[in-house]
């Protein structure tokens, strides 16, 4: 499998295009927000040689979701996410304005990551993960044999995903990446919504959210 992160729009969200041998590929948080920026994710995959088979998010804030349309329409693929986000969708316009960011034609939802257990492309299977907290209905997506994981905006290097914002939960987000991420194992390889790639391992020695309660624990037990 490979993986090819370009980062998109005024927020900096990194968009996902992933692929195996077959050359069938899924865009995972497609955040291309303007003409230039579509016309890079065109390139990009013209010039490998890819087919698009499915948008894929994670979750459904608008930085995530800018690019979906401008794929469902260019490639005719389906667009996935949570069927607990679709409010997020519906209410990008208002989510922008607050940051500034003009927000233009928004998608239906296609399939509901509440519904599968994961995505396909080519030979490749990518598991979905429910990890909710950041959002309702916010997903991580995994592939066990590369050890590659999308953690989307619940867990960053050395940081997590903010819970302030609407159907945000601090305890719930905490409780996705202890119980469902950290386990995965130390050497599987994290690629977030925002800023660098980093290691399950890495984020339980220096992500200080994920440090305390991990000591927290350790404390309690003795």
């Amino acid at each position: 499998m490979k993986i090819a992160c370009l980062t998109f729009n005024p927020i900096q969200e990194n968009t996902y295009v992933v692929w195996d041998d077959t050359l069938e590929c899924v865009v995972i948080d497609a955040g291309n927000s303007d003409a230039r920026e579509n016309a890079a994710l065109d390139r990009f995959i013209a010039d490998h040689g890819l087919r698009p088979v499915a948008a894929v998010n994670t979750h459904g804030h608008f930085d995530h979701t800018l690019g979906v349309q401008h794929l469902r329409e260019r490639y005719g693929i389906p667009f996935a996410l949570s069927g607990k986000d679709r409010f997020l969708v519906d209410n990008a316009r208002t989510s922008g304005s607050v940051f500034g960011v003009k927000i233009g034609a928004m998608p239906p939802t296609d399939l509901d990551l509440d519904t599968m257990e994961e995505v396909r492309f080519g030979h490749t299977a990518l598991r979905v993960i429910p990890t909710p907290g950041h959002t309702p209905g916010h997903v991580a997506l995994y592939e066990p044999q590369s050890k590659a994981l999308f953690t989307g905006d619940t867990l960053f290097r050395e940081s997590i995903g903010r819970t302030d914002l609407p159907g945000g939960d601090y305890s719930w987000i905490m409780r996705s990446i202890l119980e469902q991420l950290i386990p995965l194992g130390d050497e599987v390889h994290v690629y977030p919504g925002h800023g660098p790639e980093t290691t399950i391992g890495h984020e339980t020695m220096y992500n200080p959210f994920v440090v305390e309660v991990l000591n927290d624990e350790v404390n309690y037990r003795n």
